[in-house]
């Protein structure tokens, strides 16, 4: 799978921002508790200006037949996306982050070049985090001036955590035969990021899960995680979960200032890589993709300590590679080069409500807007066909017609025990 996304090395031009200010996020992927600087919220981020149109009715059976919009401008392909209140940040195997304004949805500019294949976005006040195939996690720091300016800050481990602990042969940790590190360090490639509470957390494909402090970029643990290459991380009520190609997703939590320890192991199918998690808002239901097309949801109990199987379902023909809760929604996104929607029952259990096509290449990162807009909400997918496609996703369907992006499919029933 690694091979899949290997980086690639292009020379990207830095643009120039026309527009000021990054504002506090307000998607599920860029929220945080932080108050470190935050500017406030936008309250710009509006539809009405969309050269697109979304149907006043979306019970009328009105559905387009393409995406909304088609976002090109990287180089390589398309790794991860954030939602930052009004930017949508994206970044690439060619090694740079673009950020797209909204509406209009234009380029607005562009940083990171020459940085390391981006793997990971995460956001919180005026910093961006940006997670690198070179084993680093950059910080960005978003100027308050009319240059607007993304300026790299540090990078993960810091020179002074290095400083603290290059000289303590107990502080390195064998990597390989005949190979040391700090264990502050990554080993591989840093393939995901999740904020939860003043921390930063980072897995690796080294198996590690590593956490951070956001207030002076400490490290201040190194897990030994997994038995293979972590895929995913996701936070949820004081709860970590991270997904791994060794079948298993893991629940871990810190209490008081202790150390995080492991509360539970949710067992996917034998031998299949778990390629992404995703969790309710309430932290009740924890839902997994796998290498073999299908999605599993747990049920965990009020504390969080025991989760059960309650469906399983086959989503795609190929691997699932990303996937995204919006409310009762979640959305997946595939190597097959499609996007699957799905709705949730209450017992948690899922039924299949459409599915997107439009993507030449497997689709690898999704994120949803948490704003409604004309009684659905607007869904951001990255594909390693180096684009970015915008959709309109309904919350009731009404369409019936074949030809429709957006295809009715028959309810798959959960099983619960």
């Amino acid at each position: 799978m690694k091979a899949l996304f290997n980086s690639m090395d292009p020379s990207i031009l830095q643009t120039k921002p026309s527009t000021p200010l990054l504002y506090a996020a307000t998607s599920s992927s860029c929220t945080s508790s932080e108050t470190d600087e935050s500017p406030a919220t936008s309250d710009r981020f509006e539809f009405q200006n969309l050269k697109f149109k979304i149907p006043s009715n979306p019970t009328a059976g009105f559905y387009s037949y393409k995406s909304l919009a088609v976002l090109s401008g990287h180089i390589g392909s398309v790794s991860c996306l954030a939602l930052c209140g009004e930017f949508i940040l994206s970044g690439s195997q060619g090694k740079d982050i673009i950020v797209w304004q909204q509406p209009d949805l234009r380029q607005f500019t562009k940083f990171g070049q020459g940085d390391g294949s981006v793997k990971a976005l995460a956001s919180i006040g005026n910093k961006v985090f940006t997670a690198h195939q070179d084993s680093r996690i950059r910080v960005w720091k978003v100027s308050r001036s009319s240059e607007n300016i993304f300026r790299l800050v540090d990078t993960l481990p810091t020179t002074k955590d290095y400083l603290g602990k290059f000289m303590k042969q107990s502080n390195y940790v064998q990597i390989r035969r005949h190979h040391k590190r700090l264990w502050i360090e990554h080993a591989d490639s840093i393939s995901c990021l999740a904020v939860h509470n003043g921390l930063i957390y980072s897995g690796s494909w080294d198996k590690t899960l590593k956490v951070w402090r956001i207030s002076d970029f400490k490290c201040l643990e190194s897990i030994k995680a997994h038995d293979d290459a972590i895929n995913g991380l996701v936070s949820s009520k004081r709860i970590i979960y991270s997904a791994s190609a060794d079948g298993k997703i893991k629940a871990w939590e810190k209490e008081g200032k202790s150390t995080h320890s492991l509360k539970g192991i949710l067992e996917g199918h034998k031998d299949v890589s778990v390629n992404s998690v995703a969790v309710s808002e309430d932290g009740s239901l924890v839902y997994g993709g796998g290498s073999d097309g299908y999605v599993l949801g747990w049920l965990g109990n009020k504390l969080f300590d025991s989760w059960r199987v309650i469906c399983e379902v086959k989503a795609h023909e190929m691997a699932v590679l990303c996937m995204c809760l919006m409310g009762e929604f979640l959305c997946c996104g595939s190597a097959d080069r499609s996007i699957s929607i799905w709705k949730r029952e209450i017992n948690g259990g899922l039924f299949r409500f459409g599915v997107i096509k439009g993507h030449e290449g497997p689709v690898k990162c999704l994120q949803a807007s948490p704003r409604c807009v004309g009684g659905g909400f607007m869904l951001y997918s990255g594909s390693l066909d180096k684009s970015l496609r915008v959709w309109w996703i309904p919350k009731s369907s009404g369409g019936t017609e074949d030809t429709s992006p957006i295809q009715r499919a028959g309810n798959i029933s959960p099983f619960s025990f």
